[in-house]
């Protein structure tokens, strides 16, 4: 698979940056073609030094419901699910209208020194809140502390089509992106009357990663995933967009993969410029950053068939809490899961709170 080759490329929702080097890889090409059990991104997992902080930083931010809080320890099953021996942890989790957002603390971190993430990555670099153009995320992100990533003091309009963006890091280094949308954009991602009943004025989009490698990276997950992506860009020459990212002369191959038909994507940047280098070393699941989780249907089926691909899988699926679970890497070592919930029915499952595909 040669995405890039000739260096064609891609933007999702970010169509502001779709110059005439963006094509539609196949511009229906969604989960909805998978023959997968793969149901959708059921939650962003994020490991950090000190909950009590991440936890109000994000309240703040997003108003997000706090669905649970609990200490686990003396959990055998975690043990072999995150790797680890005798681990100590405390998980919060928040709802955002269409996937969870779970703050993790790791009492084996407690001395490991906090840096900035870097735009180019490598690694899954950011999430992104989007909300209404009306009440807008970035207000309450700044507010709540943020240090803006972003030049200026408001985020950047690309192209007037109704988006307007921004990067900003969390009190601990992490990256995140800001999306204010208006008019039809509101739609097309997701904010429809339901949310506007339930009062929900923000909510998540994206799992985005930095690679070195960006078709191996899409290949992979192309296998994984069992459908295409959906469209490529090359984002160059661009100063509204260095604007955003605070970089300058960016140069930068993108995809997308639709994960819902409204609300989520995953999103893949190389940067040429400035470069992303190849990750070097072994993350562990319990390490400070991010990580998400695919929904399954049958977490045996796809952990079996997953193994046959060659995927490098840190435990077979246990059950810990509401979700039989299975952590793993992937090409680019970054941090990801398997989930099935052990009801069905389950309020932390995909089929409670997502928008139907």
């Amino acid at each position: 698979m040669h995405f890039f080759k000739n260096l064609i490329a891609v933007s999702a929702i970010l169509i502001a940056m779709s110059d005439a080097a963006a094509i539609e890889v196949d511009k229906d090409a969604s989960i909805n073609d998978t023959s997968t059990t793969i149901m959708g991104i059921n939650h962003i997992g994020l490991s950090v030094k000190n909950l009590d902080q991440a936890l109000a930083f994000y309240q703040r931010a997003t108003g997000f419901e706090l669905i649970k809080r609990e200490k686990v320890f003396a959990n055998k099953n975690a043990d072999v699910l995150w790797g680890g021996e005798d681990l100590q942890y405390e998980v919060a989790t928040l709802k955002a209208p269409n996937m969870l957002f779970e703050i993790t603390e790791f009492a084996l971190n407690k001395n490991v020194r906090l840096t900035d993430m870097p735009v180019q990555g490598p690694g899954m670099t950011h999430t992104c809140f989007q909300s209404p153009e009306v009440s807008p995320g970035y207000t309450k992100f700044v507010k709540a502390g943020t240090r803006m990533i972003t030049k200026g003091n408001i985020p950047v309009d690309i192209g007037g089509y109704g988006v307007t963006y921004a990067y900003g890091y969390d009190p601990e280094g992490n990256i995140f992106e800001l999306e204010q949308l208006d008019g039809a954009v509101l739609t097309r991602a997701g904010y429809d009357k339901v949310w506007q009943a339930q009062g929900y004025n923000m909510w998540m989009s994206q799992v985005s990663f930095a690679t070195a490698d960006i078709d191996n990276l899409m290949g992979f997950y192309e296998k994984v995933l069992g459908f295409k992506p959906y469209r490529t860009n090359h984002v160059t020459n661009n100063p509204k967009v260095d604007s955003i990212a605070n970089i300058s002369n960016g140069d930068m191959l993108a995809g997308w993969f639709k994960l819902n038909d409204k609300s989520k994507v995953m999103e893949f940047w190389q940067f040429k410029t400035p470069k992303t280098e190849h990750f070097i070393g072994t993350r562990k699941a319990t390490d400070l950053g991010y990580s998400y989780s695919l929904e399954v249907g049958n977490i045996q089926q796809e952990y079996e068939r997953l193994v046959s691909l060659g995927v490098d899988f840190i435990s077979n699926p246990q059950r810990v809490g509401e979700f039989f679970q299975a952590y793993a890497r992937d090409v680019d070592g970054n941090i990801f899961s398997l989930r099935q919930a052990v009801d069905a029915k389950s309020q932390y499952s995909i089929v409670s709170f997502d928008i139907p595909g």
